[in-house]
């Protein structure tokens, strides 16, 4: 039960985390981190991401401009575009440590021990990679709601709302997180061991011997 177990475990765990990843990756690069209405031009919608600002406009389109200066972002976008090539980049390396320490991978059978380490540490690249998408995700979307309700800024003052982006790493932290856990799980599960295997057989033989021989007029 256990052999069908962990393959199993270990093909859900790396496709949650392929998941996770591809929408960190997605989250990254979309510009609907913030959005913005006017309620003076209800036809225009204002967007800003980690590397461009947009305008939605009904008629013309999305036109966007890419941020001329990475210092003259305000903090929580510049360090949530670091945190998030950094998300990126470790779930990648933890995709390609887990694939090679999956058991349904030929390459390496007879080295156990070293598939099980590329797993824990895949698993555990997934769950920095999850953490590091989750954080900056998290801060502006803390950093908007203070905004929103700066009792400070004049209620004629339009302000920043969630972004769709914000929804989607969210969910891609929860994937990778989730998926590092199974792939943990798996190294922890029951597995038999081939010296185990090669006693029963030697018990079994023996036993069969043994009979034989009681058979014997």
């Amino acid at each position: 039960m256990a052999l069908l177990y962990r393959p199993t475990m270990q093909l859900s765990g790396i496709i949650i985390s392929l998941l996770g990843w591809v929408l960190s990756c997605l989250t990254t690069y979309l510009p609907q981190w913030k959005n913005l209405n006017l309620e003076l031009n209800e036809l225009e919608i204002w967007t800003m991401g980690l590397w461009q600002a947009c305008v939605v406009q009904e008629e013309g389109g999305m036109q966007c401009k890419d941020f001329d200066s990475f210092l003259a972002l305000p903090s929580e976008l510049r360090i949530s575009r670091i945190l998030m090539v950094f998300s990126n980049g470790s779930g990648l390396l933890g995709l390609l440590l887990s694939g090679f320490g999956l058991d349904c991978l030929k390459i390496g059978a007879g080295q156990q021990e070293q598939k099980k380490r590329l797993l824990l540490f895949g698993g555990t690249l997934f769950w920095i990679s999850g953490i590091t998408a989750i954080v900056p995700v998290s801060w502006v979307a803390h950093s908007t709601v203070q905004e929103f309700w700066d009792e400070n800024i004049p209620d004629i003052v339009p302000r920043w709302d969630f972004g769709e982006a914000l929804f989607v790493g969210w969910l891609a932290g929860f994937c990778l997180v989730l998926g590092g856990s199974l792939l943990n799980c798996t190294i922890c599960s029951m597995e038999v061991h081939p010296s185990s295997v090669h006693y029963a057989v030697a018990e079994r033989q023996e036993r069969c011997q043994h009979r034989e021989t009681e058979n014997r007029p």
